[in-house]
């Protein structure tokens, strides 16, 4: 992004900037955005400023959050992506509760890219992610639901001559029982209109929600999915669109040394070939003609700075890292996590367990690879597709087309999934996209696909991560010194959302583990080595490997105790004062029936694990066939906070365990020679319909606000199920995949 468009685009926020924001701070925040950057540690309300300036913030009467139409329907406005998750039922939920709306009209519309009216709370841009959606929103959308309700109770009490405090909403109408009268929503528009917005509306007491918390708080989307009329990016045709599919290198790190589109161009449909930052574009009429065109590209590739290691090495590096066999190259070095005690004498002692973890790269893998339609006429540009985070989509957009980002138009559909994916820094698929468009120009709208083998070969991967664990007891078998050493790519490197040195994904589960404030001495620390693979949050995130790595561990070490899993956790629980943790446990113990025999020939495993807020425990009935794990039955409870939609709570620990099952029993990249091995899913093995588990969720009481959801199902079935291996006998399980070849 040019420095004059910078300063043009701080300049207009000064304008805007509410009293306590100084012109140079705003000037300091925009000067970021010349490197692609934010500020971090920037006031969210002031960087969402500089980045909405351009956008549309011309809202209606009851704010950004909702609208009322004449014929009384409330329509909330969602800030937060629907990719399968079902958010937009719980987020419209929390206004029409506050707002005493009728749920059985309520809608939900997504919000426009405006980062100033519609940031994250927690990110300070727009984006969805972090199991986020609906904790972020919930004082949000309850004081838009509220003041819209105190302006429509306003709006009667002054048309009625009656005191508000008579005044009574219910499913959308408006009441003044002493006088009789009532309206509608929609009846009262213009009065409320003119009434003030309260700067800070009476919510309810929890205690009277009639829609919170309900079975009644059900998808809003579910109608439109099931019969096809939902639009996703690969249902967008517009006049005169082309379709783009671009040649990606083999190894990660190779760029085009020459390329020859002589027999590309000879496809028919075929339209131009253009060299992108990332490979080689055929833009064609349609998608037929663009895949063969590209498969008639001859690219000759320059590898000379390829990332050329294979996974095997990889692993085996990051092993001689952890050993300390070898030392970190260059800057690089080991940052501590967690220390207690005297921390050197966790290397001293008799070990009870002393073992390594091994984690293979993952992709997401969504239903629906990864697509865009971008048009692009001159500086002015507009994207349609499933943006996860519509701030770093404006951001790099700009920058390629020389606009401000706020002026950057993006219209969010439904996405079939990310788990991550669709969410890094650089909006790769999205900047590609924009690229192509800029060459086509003239507003000609183009569309992006990556086909399933784009998809799984091109990256941004969970990373590959090596945990080396030594832990001795105390005389009853609890723990009393614990060593933990940590080796992998660090996500959120070059961040501009993240903060400190410390990259905390790669040690989120481990840090701050009720296990380790249990234990008398720790010495936790990580490496994040360079590797030449773009790697990104996988859906759990840095839980993916280190909810295994704990309850593993903690199994083991009952075991070697000769105490019950269950009843090992309750003391160190106890010690550690983790009480949630404990309720969640009982819980899942007493309605699996642990401590009575299994079903006939099924093992139970337990495991328990705190992410995104909220904690899960899971007990698992697993038996083997044909030498492989078979899951059965999986009793889960979840406590996280104030539950607003419980079925589609049940939903995401249902959709989270089958994801996480998936990974830990079979999900895996390799790299050969730098290359991905695999490619879709005849390689890329994933969990099938009759391999998923019945999967009974119990949501644990709480009033605390609500926490996250989406994401802390997952990481808990892969050990659970390694834990119920162990129980029947099996060695401890040292690397996943469970399921090799």
């Amino acid at each position: 992004m040019h420095q004059s468009l910078i300063d043009h685009a701080a300049a207009a926020a000064a304008d805007q900037a509410p009293p306590t924001a100084t012109r140079r701070q705003i000037l300091s925040v925009g000067a970021t955005l010349s490197a692609g950057a934010l500020l971090v540690g920037c006031s969210p309300n002031l960087m969402g400023k500089v980045l909405s300036v351009g956008a549309p913030h011309d809202f209606g009467a009851f704010g950004p959050f909702v609208k009322i139409a004449p014929d009384g329907v409330v329509t909330v406005i969602s800030k937060h992506i629907e990719f399968g998750q079902g958010n937009h039922a719980g987020l419209a939920a929390i206004v029409a509760e506050e707002l005493d709306a009728d749920w059985a009209t309520t809608r939900v519309e997504q919000a426009i890219a405006n980062a100033g009216a519609y940031a994250n709370g927690m990110m300070g841009i727009q984006g969805t992610g972090g199991s986020s959606a609906i904790s972020n929103s919930w004082t949000q959308l309850r004081t838009a639901g509220a003041s819209a309700r105190a302006m429509l109770v306003q709006a009667a009490a002054t048309k009625w001559s009656a005191p508000v405090g008579e005044i009574t909403v219910k499913d959308g109408v408006v009441s003044h029982a002493k006088s009789g009268r009532s309206a509608g929503f929609g009846d009262l528009l213009a009065e409320a209109a003119k009434v003030a917005p309260p700067q800070a509306p009476v919510l309810k007491d929890p205690k009277t929600f009639t829609l919170v918390g309900t079975d009644r708080v059900r998808r809003k989307d579910g109608l439109a999915k099931s019969t096809g009329t939902a639009r996703f990016t690969q249902d967008v045709h517009l006049p005169d669109m082309l379709t783009a599919m671009v040649a990606h290198p083999p190894k990660f790190g190779a760029t085009v040394a020459s390329f020859d589109a002589t027999a590309a161009k000879k496809v028919p449909g075929v339209v131009e070939v253009y060299q992108i930052p990332t490979g080689v574009a055929v833009v064609a009429q349609n998608t037929y003609a663009a895949r063969k065109g590209r498969d008639a590209l001859v690219v000759k590739w320059d590898e000379s700075k390829a990332e050329t290691r294979g996974s095997e090495q990889i692993v085996a590096e990051y092993a001689d890292l952890a050993s300390g066999k070898t030392k970190p190259a260059g800057k690089i070095e080991w940052q501590g996590f967690d220390a207690r005690g005297d921390a050197a004498s966790a290397a001293g002692g008799t070990a009870v367990v002393e073992t390594t973890y091994d984690f293979p790269y993952l992709s997401h893998a969504p239903m629906e690879p990864l697509n865009c339609v971008a048009i692009v006429n001159g500086n002015k540009a507009k994207l349609i597709h499933g943006a996860q985070m519509p701030t770093m989509d404006q951001i790099v957009t700009a920058k390629i087309v020389g606009t401000l980002p706020g002026a950057v138009e993006v219209e969010t559909l439904f996405a079939g999934g990310s788990f991550g994916r669709r969410a890094n820094f650089q909006s790769d698929y999205v900047a590609e996209c924009v690229q192509i468009a800029k060459k086509v120009g003239k507003g000609r709208p183009v569309k992006l696909i990556w086909t399933r083998e784009d998809d799984i070969r091109a990256g941004y991967w969970r990373p590959i991560v090596h945990h080396a664990v030594r832990v001795t007891v105390d005389k009853d078998g609890y723990p009393a010194t614990w060593r933990h050493r940590v080796v992998t790519q660090s996500i959120m490197k070059g961040s501009p959302i993240g903060g400190g040195k410390l990259d905390e994904t790669a040690v989120e589960g481990t840090k701050g583990s009720p296990y380790l404030k249990a234990t008398p001495v720790v010495d936790a620390q990580v490496l994040t080595p360079d590797i030449g693979v773009p790697v990104l949050w996988w859906r759990s995130v840095g839980a993916t490997h280190t909810a295994f790595v704990m309850e593993h561990t903690v199994d083991q070490l009952a075991h070697a105790a000769g105490k019950d899993p269950v009843d090992y956790r309750r003391e160190l629980y106890r010690r550690a004062g983790s009480n949630r943790h404990l309720a969640v446990l009982n819980l899942a113990a007493d309605k699996a029936g642990w401590g009575s025999p299994a079903p006939a020939g099924w093992t139970r495993g337990v495991a328990v694990h705190e992410s995104f807020g909220s904690v899960v425990a899971q007990v698992a009935e697993v038996k083997l066939e044909n030498g492989e794990p078979k899951v059965g039955r999986v009793v889960t409870v979840i406590d996280c906070g104030t539950a607003i939609s419980p079925d589609q709570i049940a939903a995401q620990m249902e959709g989270g365990t089958c994801l996480g099952l998936s990974a830990a029993l079979y999900g895996k990249i390799e790299l050969k020679g730098g290359e991905p091995v695999q490619s879709n899913f005849d390689t890329y093995r994933v969990l099938r319909h009759g391999e998923a588990p019945t999967v009974e969720t119990y949501i644990l009481p709480s009033t605390n606000p609500p926490s996250g959801v989406g994401e802390p199902g997952t990481p808990v079935i892969g050990p659970a199920v390694a834990n119920a291996l162990l129980a029947m006998g099996q060695p401890p399980v040292t690397s996943l995949p469970m399921v090799k070849g």
